[in-house]
């Protein structure tokens, strides 16, 4: 994708949502670190049902080591993995405790020697909380980078250095919360609804799917 057609790309997704979210529910920096630890494989849904009375309760690392292991498996037991999870939230929060005065970091390296946090976690504390300039490469974000050549790469490290290459300044704070969504709500990954994508036109995806036969028949009828 040309430096042109990676603005315009951009530019309409900004347009189409100025104000990009994280789908995680959260207080406080420290409650999006175990969100985002316990979306691992897990849906963004799922995560926010199991984590919302477990963050009505706790919103700091304290309180989350005085719940405990057993305790907070009784919150998240619906998450996938949840044993090693609660295991791995437990020590984060141990070690927050002993090593960063109860707070979260805002570097990388100390965030990926908190146990559970990768890199992909750590770029979106970084990116949510601190608003500091990171690209978190999802599985989502990995297929919209390869299929659309905005950011091709092998590996979600190479996309990563892809995406921090060639995204504009006036989009990098937004531009993963942006790809993300495209890629969870319309370029998706069995069967991408190219007939409503607002980049098509800049994709290299070929061949774009067409609307599914009841859609055309709505675009025809609201006509």
């Amino acid at each position: 994708m040309k430096k042109a057609e990676v603005f315009e790309f951009y530019r309409r997704l900004a347009e189409h949502d100025p104000d990009p979210q994280t789908e995680l529910a959260y207080g406080n920096p420290f409650q999006l670190v175990v969100a985002v630890a316990l979306s691992a494989q897990s849906t963004d849904i799922g995560v926010n049902k199991a984590t919302r009375a477990l963050f009505a309760e706790i919103d700091t690392p304290e309180q989350m080591l005085a719940l405990g292991e057993e305790g907070l498996k009784q919150h998240i037991k619906t998450i996938g993995l949840f044993n090693t999870k609660a295991k791995n939230v437990i020590a984060l929060s141990r070690m927050l405790v002993d090593e960063f005065g109860g707070a979260v970091p805002s570097t990388h390296d100390a965030l990926e020697r908190l146990p559970g946090v990768g890199r992909k976690t750590a770029n979106v504390v970084l990116n949510v909380a601190f608003g500091q300039q990171t690209f978190a490469v999802d599985t989502h974000i990995f297929r919209v980078g390869n299929r659309t050549g905005l950011a091709r790469g092998k590996t979600p490290l190479a996309v990563e250095l892809v995406l921090d290459k060639v995204t504009p300044a006036p989009f990098r704070v937004d531009a993963h919360h942006w790809l993300i969504l495209h890629g969870r709500y319309v370029c998706k990954a069995r069967t991408p609804e190219c007939w409503r994508c607002i980049v098509r036109d800049l994709c290299a995806f070929k061949p774009k799917t067409a609307a599914p036969k009841s859609a055309r028949c709505k675009t025809i009828a609201d006509a």
